[in-house]
């Protein structure tokens, strides 16, 4: 009997057309989130018109689907285990698709916010699932690289929004960018036929021939036996581990900075989603030049996702995320001031690779400071006390956008989480990293062998 450790032989495969396959169907899927996510922000100046609603209340409208988002990623998160992680992304994208489509034949601010608000529970519940199967499927020496390029997809649907946008707004109207949203659910089908489940509940569903037939597909070398049993690390079969883990072991402190990390981060990443649009429509600049603008900030979240991952592999990850947050503080300040257009749109993509892009980093020093066993819960209550953070800034800059306020006031109240973000990443106590011990290392990856009669 061959004793098989599938994460092992998923860790030191080669990349081919199997990984490849996953990649497109996870990116294609954040893609659409992401312009699920944005396409309020873009259509949010043509909806306050026409409803007739004020700037605060235009927050609470935004925030609605943010709401979603926290209990989504929370429940359907969950989910996965039970009824296997391919159903539970198939309903996020039914959940995400329709209701967003739906959202486009309302007329008031109530039915909007309720349409919302059941999108969200999908857009926010795609997240932590999409990232598992990535993180699960990428050989070990490229998986900062493959999460990566998935999670530039949020920063691909922005800008699909913006470039839709900027002509279907104009010609039929804020809902047709909205009913757009609706086309993925075709997707479901080839979804459930084509993505591979997650090895794990393949295991406890005692699904063998479809796990062997994965495993074939992911590692060419092996060949499925009638007497192979398949088995995981210890350390991924913990399971429901307790908040209190993330205080123990002098890690307390640094889980409270990641915390205020992810707040103060999320908070710029929405503020700018959902009022960049107006801001810049209220500056002077028209409705296509005010999209471009959201173009250019998602274009420049992509670069700081990529590059971030980057410089990340390669310098000491808690100080770039420092320089990054320093980047942030400085350049959305200075969308404030008067400056020249090209300088505008440069400091437009310096914003998005610093706060959209330095989110994707974040999430990746979440996961290295972390222990496997409670590495999930580590990055699910960052990610949880963070949205509440996007919850509050369209809430907050709509206020402050109602009070009729300057320019660089409204600017410097996205700048200012920047700054404190920075403080908080640089008070992280690296030593307490599990990627800092070698003992927390050995935890990390897999060391039974992949066959024990090899």
């Amino acid at each position: 009997m061959r004793q098989i450790d599938v994460h092992k032989l998923s860790d030191e495969a080669r990349f081919n057309g199997f990984h490849g396959k996953v990649l497109l169907w996870c990116a294609l899927i954040i893609i659409f989130d992401g312009y699920d996510l944005a396409v309020a922000g873009i259509a949010l100046p043509s909806i306050m018109k026409e409803m007739g609603v004020t700037a605060q209340n235009a927050g609470f409208m935004v925030s609605s689907a943010l709401f979603g988002m926290m209990f989504g990623a929370i429940f359907l998160g969950t989910i996965a285990d039970r009824i296997g992680r391919r159903k539970a992304i198939a309903i996020c994208i039914f959940l995400f698709s329709v209701f967003t489509a739906a959202a486009g034949f309302t007329d008031n601010p109530y039915t909007f916010s309720a349409m919302r608000f059941l999108a969200g529970l999908g857009i926010g519940g795609v997240m932590p699932n999409v990232v598992a199967q990535m993180t699960e499927y990428s050989p070990k020496k490229i998986r900062a690289t493959m999460v990566t390029l998935m999670f530039s997809g949020y920063a691909v649907g922005g800008m699909l929004a913006a470039l839709l946008g900027k002509g279907l707004i104009e010609a039929y109207g804020w809902s047709s960018v909205f009913l757009a949203a609706g086309l993925p659910v075709i997707l479901i089908p080839f979804v459930l036929k084509s993505m591979p489940e997650s090895m794990p509940f393949l295991i406890k569903e005692n699904r063998l021939d479809e796990l062997k037939n994965i495993v074939s597909q992911m590692s060419p070398g092996y060949r499925p036996q009638s007497d192979d049993r398949f088995a995981l690390p210890s350390a991924d079969k913990a399971e429901g581990a307790p908040i209190g883990k993330l205080f123990q072991d002098g890690r307390g402190f640094s889980t409270v900075m990641f915390w205020v990390t992810f707040f103060m981060c999320l908070f710029m990443v929405y503020a700018l989603s959902s009022w960049l649009t107006k801001l810049m429509a209220s500056a002077g600049y028209s409705l296509g030049s005010a999209l471009t603008f959201v173009l250019v900030l998602n274009f420049g979240a992509m670069i700081g996702a990529v590059g971030g991952g980057w410089l990340a592999d390669r310098f000491h990850i808690k100080y770039v995320l420092v320089g990054m947050y320093a980047l942030a503080a400085v350049s959305i300040t200075l969308l404030g001031y008067k400056v020249p257009t090209e300088v505008l749109f440069l400091l437009v993509g310096l914003a998005g690779a610093s706060t959209i892009g330095t989110q994707i980093v974040t999430y990746a020093y979440a996961g290295q400071f972390y222990p496997m066993a409670i590495r999930s819960t580590g990055i699910g209550w960052a990610s949880g006390v963070g949205r509440s953070g996007a919850i509050l800034a369209p809430i907050v800059i709509g206020t402050l956008v109602g009070m009729s306020l300057p320019l660089e006031q409204n600017f410097m109240a996205i700048a200012i989480p920047a700054v404190i973000a920075m403080i908080a990443a640089s008070m992280i106590n690296h030593r307490r990293s599990a990627s800092a011990s070698h003992d927390s290392v050995s935890v990390l990856t897999p060391a039974a062998s992949a066959m024990a009669g090899k």
